[in-house]
């Protein structure tokens, strides 16, 4: 799902605080590895500089349209998600790869990794914002943690970007509502 792959973008290749300490973006040689890491896909294909910062560029517009549903600021995320389907020439069509069913692509054949990616993950978050997914976009409450999610759970009621971070935070409150019980 384009959209998992958008969250797994911004989480790896956009700086702020991951379970509770903080993170710095990957720069220079260690870019190719957090992209690998971020779209196993790409491992195939070599990422150059410029298509490297392409996508970094594609995460940091990512990041603001997750914070803004998180905000609850849906006209915002709707914004910076068509700024990037305009930038990057999404449009739908189908296309069969040798020995595999038809396919979905959203972006053209002679596009570039980073341009077909971001064209890919753009359009996945119009597809949630648009539909009722974006209910399910967010960033994780966990103090300390700005990483993005996509909530897949049958209750919709996820808030954290990992277990490490949900059982970070039930702990602290363990922790308080002892405390204050002591006192």
């Amino acid at each position: 799902m384009r959209i998992e792959e958008a969250a797994s973008l911004v989480n790896e290749l956009t700086g702020g605080a991951a379970c509770g300490k903080p993170y710095t973006a990957p720069t220079g040689e260690q870019l190719p590895a957090a992209i690998a890491t971020a779209l196993p896909y790409l491992r195939e294909r070599t990422i150059d500089a410029d298509q490297a910062a392409y996508l970094v560029r594609t995460a940091q517009q990512l990041r603001l349209a997750f914070e803004a549903v998180s905000a609850g600021h849906l006209d915002d995320a709707a914004d910076t998600v068509n700024a990037l389907l305009l930038a990057t020439g999404a449009r739908p069509h189908l296309r069969r790869d040798p020995d595999k069913p038809l396919r979905l692509h959203f972006h053209g054949a002679d596009d570039s990794p980073a341009v077909s990616t971001s064209a890919s993950c753009a359009t996945g978050l119009a597809l949630a914002l648009g539909g009722d997914m974006s209910g399910r976009l967010g960033v994780c409450q966990a103090t300390r943690c700005d990483r993005v999610y996509v909530d897949t759970s049958r209750n919709a009621a996820r808030q954290f970007c990992s277990t490490a971070c949900q059982n970070r935070t039930k702990a602290a409150a363990f922790r308080a509502r002892r405390s204050a019980a002591g006192s």
